[in-house]
């Protein structure tokens, strides 16, 4: 459990500082002549001291000492080869497996994306769109029609046409016959699968319109009407007279007027609204964003400047409203957001992409090279077996290259291995489409793991701070094992050294003022209580127990425990000396009646060593390791650069 646990102080303690490589990077101390240089420093100080590292001379050299001590260690290790030691190889490279799997999809794709959703959300932006829409599944036939069309659309924008006629006449938006193509204001993140309208919107200057965008549900051209600064959420109760009463705007006019006299909001919502789902909360509906309620609403809304305050009267299409604000919760900061946004952006398409893009980028950067023969000529010997699970890789594996990443090169025996593995997705792959569709989705899966792996493999040397990172896992690894070696194992096997220990320092260890205390239970046998005390107070407990517990039947029980001052507040609060008795306390549930009773104070003395095991060995260690270190520092000559410390120091 220890070493689990300095693990795991480890990672939580990891801050991603980035370090990045300089032309500069002097040696602040080296321990036999193996250097630790100021980035690497200067990254544990600040990680492990956070917001308390404030670079004044003591606290930097309060760390350098423990650095230090902590170097030493690790080169011991190191020297007894505990570094080459299977079992903690093998620890090692599981820890490296379980970061590695998520760090670079966290680094290069989620954080990035994160970070490019909140910097948007930042933002609301009204959109105007003209869509030729898709069916659910489309063909390639509707596809190219529609693509076709959307493109003419364009045509006509770019000959000059007025966007907002071309949307009344040729948007297959029905709706763009009464709002000119205007969709409102929208926020990011924008839902599933309108990533591309998204970012589109997200990169358009105020005015201008895009190049066609596709989603599920069609084609879009997108111009952006107007951008201000996001509006957040709004919590609200309201009043609503519907539009069908006899004389809404009398209605709300008078129920306005109340209010101005005085009358409570959540009473006038209980008795004139007429939204049943809120008019019994007062009116409530909650926090709401953008684009949720009708426009008149929202802006009356938002319009709203101090808690409490109400509008006037507005209205929307159901009616008319008085509408209070209760709270705005303004756009959160980016750490505040970033678990949100993080859930929303697993679940997006938009993560897809962006891991494809990545893909593709480490394919360019690695001289990433295709061979489609060897492909193509085992697809051609394939049939429908292939997508069912009887299906077997060649016995005699193909040594045929089938493509190269950086200096690695892969064959069709690995190829074949994988889709050995991938039973499952193959299978799938029969109810949607053919055994040569199913290879070339396959195929392609195949080198997106592939290159991920690669770029996992060459993480250290592409991010410093996962090098760093690794660097504390492996020197923790070692720390534990030689500390456990050197100084835990010790203190508790060597019973001559611990005992020698404890004969020199006994002293140290003593009891307070104690006491020993019987607890008597008396069981469904109440009547006795009064006798039971009196006869209890003034005799021992083998008295007790042999006058009342006769013939078989056994109504009273004894238990007897010695407690230190100040560690029961109990038996603190009874008065310290022989035969003081506490309160009867009775537990009607179990019938049972219990008190208590000193039978004599213990003064202060020296605990034998089984009493203070605990305390022995805990000192004992501390004492083993003040030895160990010393021995460390005689046995490692230890350079520190003082130029180099001076210049770390800030204050």
């Amino acid at each position: 459990m220890m070493k689990q646990f300095v693990l795991f102080v480890l990672v939580a303690l990891f801050l991603p500082l980035g370090i990045n490589a300089q032309n500069e990077d002097p040696i602040l101390f080296s321990v036999k002549n193996n250097p630790v240089h100021v980035s690497e420093f200067l990254y544990i100080y600040s990680k492990t001291n956070r917001d308390k590292a404030d670079f004044s001379k003591a606290s930097l050299e309060e760390y350098l000492d423990l650095y230090t001590k902590f170097k030493l260690k690790v080169q011991r290790a190191k020297d007894m080869k505990l570094d080459t030691i299977p079992a903690l190889q093998q620890e090692l490279a599981g820890y490296r497996k379980q970061l590695a799997d998520s760090y670079l999809l966290d680094k290069e794709v989620t954080e990035k994306l994160i970070r490019e959703a909140y910097d948007r959300s930042l933002k609301d932006i009204k959109i105007s769109h003209i869509m030729v829409s898709l069916k659910k599944n489309p063909t390639s036939q509707d596809t190219l029609l529609a693509y076709n069309r959307i493109m003419q659309i364009k045509g006509k924008l770019d000959g000059g046409s007025d966007f907002v006629k071309v949307a009344k006449s040729l948007s297959d938006d029905k709706s763009a016959k009464t709002n000119n193509g205007s969709l409102g204001y929208f926020t990011s993140p924008f839902p599933n699968g309108f990533y591309d309208f998204e970012s589109a919107a997200y990169s358009l200057p105020k005015g201008q319109y895009s190049q066609p965008v596709r989603t599920p549900i069609g084609y879009h051209i997108i111009r952006v009407e107007d951008v201000r600064p996001a509006r957040g959420d709004m919590e609200a109760a309201h009043i609503l007279i519907r539009k069908d009463a006899q004389n809404p705007k009398a209605d709300i006019d008078s129920v306005y007027q109340q209010l101005e006299n005085g009358y409570a909001f959540e009473e006038a919502a209980k008795t004139y609204s007429a939204d049943k789902k809120t008019a019994s909360k007062g009116g409530y509906i909650g926090f709401f964003g953008i684009s949720k309620y009708e426009k008149n609403f929202e802006d009356a809304a938002f319009a709203l400047t101090e808690d409490g305050a109400y509008t006037k009267p507005i209205q929307t299409l159901a009616g008319w409203h008085i509408i209070k604000r209760i709270s705005r919760k303004a756009a959160p900061d980016y750490d505040k957001a970033k678990a949100r946004l993080k859930a929303k952006i697993q679940k997006d398409a938009r993560f897809d992409l962006a891991k494809s893009a990545m893909v593709e980028q480490i394919k360019r950067e690695n001289g990433f090279k295709s061979m489609s023969g060897p492909i193509s000529r085992f697809g051609a010997s394939l049939d429908k077996e292939f997508l069912t699970y009887r299906w077997q890789a060649p016995k005699t594996p193909s040594k045929e290259v089938i493509f190269a990443l950086g200096k690695d090169q892969y064959t069709m025996a690995d190829f074949t291995t994988y889709l050995q593995k991938e039973s499952r997705k193959r299978m799938q792959m029969a109810k949607s489409g053919t055994v040569v569709d199913a290879l070339t989705s396959l195929y392609k899966d195949y080198v997106t793991e592939t290159a991920l792996k690669y770029e996992e493999r060459n993480l250290e040397a592409k991010y410093p701070d996962f090098k760093a990172l690794m660097r504390e896992y492996e020197e923790g690894i070692l720390l534990f094992e030689i500390t456990k070696k050197e100084v835990w194992d010790k203190a508790s096997q060597d019973t001559t050294g611990l005992r020698n220990f404890y004969q020199k320092n006994k002293q140290k260890y003593k009891w307070g003022k104690r006491a020993v205390v019987s607890t008597y239970t008396l069981n469904d046998a109440a009547h006795l209580s009064d006798k039971v005390g009196k006869f209890a107070q003034k005799n021992d407990p083998a008295a007790v127990l042999a006058k009342y517990n006769k013939d078989g039947k056994e109504p009273v029980s004894q238990q007897e425990t010695i407690v230190e001052r100040g560690r029961n507040k109990k038996i603190d609060a009874l008065d310290w000396k022989p035969g003081a008795l506490s309160k009867m306390e009775m537990d009607r549930k179990n019938k049972k009646i219990t008190f208590m009773k000193v039978e004599k104070i213990l003064d202060p003395s020296t605990k034998k060593l089984n009493e203070a095991r605990g305390y022995v060995v805990a000192d004992y260690q501390d004492f083993l390791e003040k030895q160990w270190l010393t021995e460390l520092k005689k046995a490692y000559k230890v350079q520190t650069n003082k130029k180099v410390f001076k210049g770390l120091v800030k204050k």
